[in-house]
């Protein structure tokens, strides 16, 4: 199997709990809570290690948060490079409204990064690129990061003779596609961003994807469409998916969790294909499970049987 790199600058101690209902002034009452290590390129770790696959994930920590983000990371026994900031790491916050099935998400703003701290993170990235495997580059950038980023990740990938991935949003993906990466992972509204454009038909978002492939941007565009499925852009065209029939519980970490499995069964020697119907499969089985629990290593299997199935079928 080919090696692969995660890199997360902005993670998050994701807290969960429940209560009946969101009311503005009252106390809220909750029912229990989790804490989960939370952030892109950690959780594509995390789901790459539920797979049965191996990651190096390199991340930022600081603070007391930073601290039980460590403990966490290590309970789940994932190799790790932690790159040491002097703010305390962010907290995002889940609450399920029990009444009513809402789900409502504060996502808190990181730390201030140095210039020191975010180019020590492209110094790990330097020194630890997989030749010929994977860099996954994903989530949002804390304050003090250049909006090149992830471009500057994406050119010593390449340097390295390895493949970059990025999942970002709005400048950070743009600089990244500037560059050139081997595959990008926008929602319909980030790679409407992109291009200043409302992507509201299927044809403008086929449109939009493969112009990215043809401009050589990227060479695969992975375009989640959350109830309407995913499409994937290519050289030689366009692959759609529908979504499996499953009981949406959350969808917190469900996109990670598609680029977990497809960037691991690619690095398992897979078909793209294969590697996108794991994806979609994983973010699907996401779905499936309370707040901010990843998925199940069964039932990402499943339904990837499921869903080959259905497009021989």
């Amino acid at each position: 199997m080919k090696s692969i790199l995660t890199l997360t600058v902005n993670p998050a101690l994701d807290i969960s709990t429940s209560t009946e209902r969101v009311i503005s002034v009252h106390k809220l009452r909750c029912g229990a809570s989790r804490l989960d290590p939370g952030g892109g390129g950690v959780n594509v770790s995390r789901v790459v290690r539920r797979l049965g696959g191996r990651t190096l994930a390199v991340y930022t920590a600081g603070g007391p948060t930073g601290e039980a983000y460590r403990r966490l990371i290590e309970a789940e026994r994932i190799p790790s490079v932690v790159v040491p900031v002097q703010g305390s790491t962010r907290q995002n916050f889940t609450v399920d409204e029990t009444a009513t099935g809402k789900q409502f998400r504060f996502v808190l703003q990181g730390p201030e990064v140095s210039e020191g701290e975010w180019k020590a993170c492209l110094s790990v990235v330097a020194e630890s690129v997989p030749v010929n495997g994977y860099v996954v580059a994903s989530g949002s950038l804390p304050p003090g990061t250049p909006d090149d980023f992830y471009a500057r990740v994406a050119r010593l990938a390449r340097e390295g003779s390895a493949r970059c991935i990025v999942d970002a949003s709005g400048e950070a993906l743009s600089q990244a596609l500037a560059e050139g990466v081997f595959l990008v992972k926008p929602s319909r509204r980030e790679l409407g961003e992109h291009f200043s454009v409302e992507l509201d038909s299927q044809q403008s978002q086929i449109e939009a994807a493969s112009a990215l492939v043809a401009d050589g941007s990227a060479e695969y565009v992975a375009l989640t469409l959350g109830e309407a499925g995913a499409m994937l852009a290519t050289k030689t065209g366009i692959i759609r998916l529908p979504v499996p029939l499953v009981q949406v519980v959350s969808t917190v970490g469900a996109g990670d969790s598609f680029l977990g499995a497809f960037v691991l069964r690619l690095a398992q020697g897979q078909p793209i294909e294969a590697a996108f119907r794991a994806g979609v499969a994983a973010g699907s089985a996401t779905a499936m499970t309370p707040a901010t629990e990843l998925c199940h290593r069964a039932d990402v299997e499943r339904l990837e049987i499921e869903l080959a199935s259905a497009v021989r079928g």
